[in-house]
């Protein structure tokens, strides 16, 4: 992976702007047709090129990680249309050992993760999502005895985390993390289940790190068997990966889904796995670096605060579990991946909230509740605080059963703050609108709901420090009054088709 020189005006002597090497004119415009068509990615270096080639990648060399790297990051996840930026020669650390950010911040970098034409529109991309969530069968993993991630493999007194560039995302963070963009593989130690999610990993020093996970998520679960059983956890943490790996972590799927399968099932073909040496989780074998080791129930470590992504250093510092790196095994020229939270909407909300938002209304309609006609979970509340459903209503009650259903379905379970049920003729992902139709649609005696001692966390800075566990939500019906929706003033404008229709035809002008 050469880099060509492309030094601009303005910015320091010891940081450069750099690119890939640039593919033939042929193969290039071959590779854009295939982009435009949609085309899968075999790993995160083949899913660069991609991305390259569609002019949404940089490399910028000479960042340092102790303030500038975390700076760029909140930069580029706060800008629409911001590149991906791959970070190479880092101070203090050798050139090859590098960090992608705002990998999957725009739409179209997105589709090309999950092997979707690069211009499709939003209202596509969801509905394709969601028939790839009705349709993917899992396709199981398959062993192979070495692969890339096999390049390096380090044990014992040769394990070592402070080689790598690990950034101060936020400047008040209580230490540098390894872990925002990963991938944390456990097993539940009943079922044999191999689970897969994203939880925070802070480097406490060279083979030793904080894995904190929110109580209720999946890896929790497993990880509250081990210790009631007073046995450490296994796991292995990827701190760089497929970007399709990585929504597949990133995003709830049932119990009892295996991620990794699902990959497979995505790609039509078994994901490559090598059997980690002290665990015998799989790691696949195309990664960019893995920690495998395990997680102890009696060694306890002060692990934050930390940066989230509702914005605030809700969960403060305390003594988490100690995660003991037994082996790193990583690619020669190693990336890791960085998605550290900020102030929504961040990089994992711009793409969360189509995946999110499509699995929120899949949720909705496969509990029976009829006439879904959209659902957006908006990125100012991390796609978790204030979700909207719109639906055709067909018979009273039919707002509400929506509302409460979506509250509490898995996509909205998880710290949920507001749900808003509108009509059809509402864009739910233009905010302005949906705050319209609550002003002129809803009356709080009529339309608002609570509920009470629902699941929340940790994380939820609404929520006294001391009695966190629980929150209340509120389900506004911002419908139409069904008794008398035929005496309703009628709205002016478009309805969201024929909005979609005119941006499609005359957004050129705003060019």
């Amino acid at each position: 992976m050469k880099t060509g020189r492309l030094k601009p005006p303005g910015l320091p002597d010891a940081v450069r702007l750099t690119s890939l090497n640039g593919r033939a004119a042929g193969k290039r415009s071959r590779l854009l047709k295939d982009l435009r068509q949609g085309r899968p990615h075999d790993d995160l270096r083949d899913w660069l090129e991609m991305v390259d080639a569609i002019g949404e990648l940089r490399i910028l060399e000479g960042v340092d990680c102790e303030e500038n790297i975390g700076r760029v990051t909140e930069m580029l996840h706060h800008t629409d249309g911001a590149p991906a930026v791959l970070f190479d020669a880092i101070p203090g650390f050798p050139r090859g050992y590098r960090i992608l950010v705002n990998a999957q911040g725009e739409r179209s970098r997105l589709a090309i993760s999950l092997g979707l034409p690069t211009d499709i529109g939003t209202w596509e991309l969801m509905d394709a999502w969601e028939h790839l969530m009705d349709g993917t069968k899992p396709v199981a993993h398959v062993y192979v005895e070495d692969g890339p991630i096999t390049e390096n493999v380090f044990e014992g007194d040769a394990v070592d985390l402070l080689k790598f560039p690990t950034p101060l995302w936020h400047p008040q963070d209580g230490g540098r993390y390894i872990g925002t963009g990963d991938c944390v593989l456990t097993k539940d130690p009943d079922s044999g289940w191999v689970n897969m999610g994203t939880y925070r990993v802070q480097v406490h020093d060279r083979n030793q790190t904080g894995l904190y996970i929110s109580p209720g998520k999946h890896g929790r679960i497993h990880r509250d068997k081990h210790f009631e059983r007073r046995e450490p956890m296994p796991a292995v943490v990827l701190v760089g990966m497929d970007p399709l790996i990585f929504i597949a972590s990133a995003l709830e799927m049932a119990p009892g889904l295996s991620e990794l399968e699902w990959v497979g099932g995505m790609r039509g073909r078994p994901l490559e796995c090598i059997r980690g040496r002290h665990t015998g989780l799989p790691i696949p074998a195309r990664a960019e670096i893995a920690l495998e080791g395990l997680l102890h129930p009696d060694r306890m470590r002060l692990e934050g605060p930390f940066g989230e992504w509702t914005g605030y250093y809700a969960s403060a510092s305390r003594e988490e579990p100690v995660f003991e790196v037994k082996a790193i095994y990583h690619r020669n020229d190693p990336i890791i991946l960085g998605v550290p939270p900020e102030k929504p909407p961040y990089e994992a909300h711009r793409f969360r909230q189509y995946l999110r938002s499509a699995n929120l209304r899949r949720e909705v309609r496969l509990a029976g509740v009829p006439e879904v006609t959209a659902a957006w979970c908006h990125g100012v509340g991390g796609c978790r605080l204030f979700n909207v459903v719109a639906i055709k209503q067909r018979y009273a009650g039919h707002a509400r059963q929506a509302g409460h259903v979506a509250a509490m379905c898995r996509t909205g379970a998880y710290l949920g703050r507001i749900v808003v049920v509108v009509d059809d003729d509402i864009d739910v992902a233009d905010l302005d609108e949906v705050i319209w139709a609550i002003c002129t649609r809803a009356d709080p005696e009529r339309s608002f709901d609570i509920i009470k001692r629902a699941w929340s966390g940790p994380l939820d800075p609404a929520i006294r420090p001391g009695l966190k566990g629980y929150n209340s939500r509120v389900v506004i019906d911002a419908t139409r009054p069904f008794e008398w929706r035929d005496e309703f003033p009628p709205a002016i404008g478009p309805e969201p088709a024929e909005k979609r229709i005119t941006r499609d035809r005359w957004s050129w002008i705003l060019s």
